[in-house]
Order: C-alpha cells, then structure tokens, then sequence
C-alpha cells in the first residue's frame, strides 16, 4: 500500500518589521502565497490580528479572496479566526462564501485569539476568550453544514440561522483547532472531531508536549463518539534553506535579531531565545528552527515524526529573518531538493537511473549492434563508398567485432 504523502506549506502570521511600506509589505505576502502555488506547495494559512504592528493582516478572508485570484491550487486557510471576535453566523457566512470563490480550496482555522491586546481593544476578558471559542465551535460546525441554529450565549445569539449556501463540495470546509503548549485546542479538536493546528511546535515545550497533546485529543475524541486524524494534524516551525549551512547563518543576519526582540518583548508567543545565547546556536541545538541545507530540513522533519508519531503537515512559520530572494531561495530549494526526498517523489527515478549503470555494457552493446547491423545492411545494398566517414568507422568496428 502507498505511504500518504506529507503536505508542506507556511503559516503567515505575518511577520514583518514596522519600518516597511504597509502596501509592499501586504504585497510581499500575497508574492510568496503565489511563489509557493508556483512551487506546488499544498496549502497556506493566514493570520488575524489587530495590534503589535508586526502581524498586519485583521482579515484573513480578505487576503484570501485577493490570493485565490492570483493562484491556482494552493489551498487557502485562515490561521486563525479568532472566534471571540466575531459573531458566529456573520463568520459561517463569510467563510461558505470564501469555499465558493476559491472553488472549494478554503480551510478554516479556529483559535481563541493569540494577542491579549486584541481581545482588550474589542472588549473581550482575555480569560474568558477560551470559553467563547468553545461555545462558538458547535454552532458554526452547525451552520457551515448547512443546518438551522439557534443557540444563545452571554456574548451572541442566533435564532433560526442558516445559511444560503450549502458546501461548495461534498468534503466542506476543513476546519482545524489552534494549539500550543495548552492542551485547549487539542481537547476541542477531539471534542468536535477536528483537525490540530499546533503552531510553535518546534519550540522545547511545544515538541515535548507532541505526542500527549494528540493523546488528549485521541482520547477526548473517543470520549465523544469522533476520530481524529493524524492527516490533519500541522506542525508549524520556523525555517530557512540555503545551498550550505554558512549561507544559511549569514542570511538570517539581515533580520533574525529584530524577530527575537518582537517575539520576546512586544507579542505573547514564547517563541523568542535566552538572553545571552547566540540565537542561531541556540535554535539549532534546540531543534527549535531549521537554519541550514535541505538535508537538515529533511533532519527535522524525521526529528517530528519520531517525536509525535506520525502528522500530515509542515508548515513554515514565515518570517522576514532573510531578505526577499533568500527568502524566495529558501521556499524554492526545499521544494526542489527536501520535500521530494522526504516523499521518495524520486525513488522510481533512482531505481531506473541504478539499473541503467548496472547494465550498461549490455544495453550499449546491444545498441551497437543493432545500428551496425543496418549500416552493414545499407552497404550490401548501396556499398560502402556511399557511407559517410563516421559509418564507415562504425562499420569497420562491427566487422572485426563480429
């Protein structure tokens, strides 16, 4: 039986430094979405956030919209919706109408909100954020498969709700639970049946917690009469390629320390390194990030697959720590050189090319001797005087050889 596959792609939070042009930067991210359709990358998700100055996209919808237009296959997910903020009917809505538009290629994320300051700017109990995103789960899973709700909680309320359209296809929308070190998504995921977003799961806590964050949602999943699939569980880590491991290293200067000091001083992830610590040491050692060749992404992706037991998906936490064409390098050796390797995509190839070297000598001579024997049949027929030089050469060889 064949092995399934893995899936590649990114999540972009995004990333990007304050000091740039806002539109370019939007622009930036919209380019590498296409560059990776081009690389036949499997899909991306796109952030919501409101505050921080660096993770610029509030609707991810929107990107997506604008990014279906511009590619051809990559399939698109919102990484995450953050439910708190948004009334649930008036999010099922937008989202059907995004399965239609991008014909069938939208995934919808789903998470409680990763900025406090989001949820402080709208009004939303940091504490309470959690418990909104359960209680907003059931009646969007309701409403997205076309059935009428009504539901009422301290914070929305929908009555008769239903939508006007029903799945753009038989599968619907995919939807997925972010994750961290908690295990929140996870107990969703398996109360639900749905699949796992686990992002920063390169970082220690995360990928220490892989392989009994899916033992909660397996055993949550049973406990509820669902299953969780190990197809639909991403790991998100960051990543960047370059043809040796000093390139790599000498790539990530032109923006890696601004990263750290956002994610350590400005956003709430605990994704940032010690002080005192060289930071590319220090992501390295710990397995946290990928700043090498292709052979060492394919390294840690064996590294995840031990420690979790098996999932479907990688995704590369975008980042601006390289310039733009390192950047687009890094997207572009990993597709050409570690995803084929960590697929076998070429182990048919391989075995032809082994079996052409082992018989070599045979197939050439056979060759030989079939185009010999035509040369000696042209002349018998029309003499050898007719044959230009270089047959005749043959010609000579085949006649001592026979």
């Amino acid at each position: 039986m064949t092995q399934s596959r893995m899936r590649f792609g990114a999540f972009v939070a995004p990333h990007i430094p304050p000091d740039e042009n806002p539109i370019l930067a939007l622009e930036h991210d919209m380019e590498i979405v296409e560059y990776m359709d081009k690389l036949n990358y499997d899909e991306v998700w796109i952030g919501e956030h409101h505050s921080g100055g660096w993770e610029i996209t509030a609707s991810p919808e929107l990107f997506i919209a604008g990014a279906a237009q511009r590619t051809r296959s990559i399939r698109l997910g919102t990484g995450v919706s953050s439910l708190p903020y948004h009334h649930p009917y008036v999010l099922a809505d937008r989202i059907r109408q995004l399965d239609y538009m991008t014909r069938g290629r939208t995934m919808f994320g789903v998470g409680p909100g990763s900025l406090p300051s989001d949820a402080y700017m709208q009004g939303v109990p940091t504490a309470k954020a959690r418990d909104r995103m359960e209680e907003a789960i059931p009646v969007l899973l309701k409403l997205l498969a076309g059935e009428k709700v009504t539901a009422k909680t301290d914070w929305f309320e929908v009555n008769e709700a239903q939508l006007q359209f029903l799945p753009y296809n038989d599968q619907g929308v995919e939807m997925s639970v972010a994750s961290q070190v908690s295990p929140t998504g996870a107990l969703a995921a398996g109360r639900h049946g749905l699949g796992l977003l686990s992002i920063g799961a390169t970082s220690a806590g995360a990928f220490n917690m892989l392989a009994s964050n899916w033992a909660i949602a397996q055993e949550t999943a049973a406990e509820h009469g669902k299953q969780v699939n190990r197809s639909a569980w991403r790991l998100v880590g960051p990543v960047h390629i370059a043809e040796t491991r000093e390139k790599a290293r000498e790539n990530v200067r032109f923006g890696l320390e601004r990263w750290i000091d956002y994610m350590s001083k400005v956003a709430s992830l605990p994704l940032g390194t010690p002080p005192g610590v060289n930071p590319v040491d220090y992501m390295i050692e710990t397995g946290f990030a990928v700043i090498g060749t292709p052979d060492d992404y394919v390294a840690q992706i064996e590294r995840l697959t031990a420690q979790s037991g098996g999932f479907g998906a990688f995704l590369h936490l975008d980042n601006h720590w390289a310039d733009w064409a390192e950047t687009k390098r890094s997207y572009e050796l990993i597709a050409r050189f570690a995803i084929p390797k960590i697929n076998k995509l070429n182990a048919n190839r391989f075995s032809s090319e082994a079996w052409l070297r082992v018989d070599n000598d045979r197939f050439r001579n056979e060759l030989k001797s079939a185009v010999g024997a035509k040369i000696a049949e042209h002349a018998a027929n029309k003499g050898v005087d007719k044959l230009s030089p270089d047959f005749i050469q043959l010609f000579n060889a085949q006649q001592k050889a026979s």
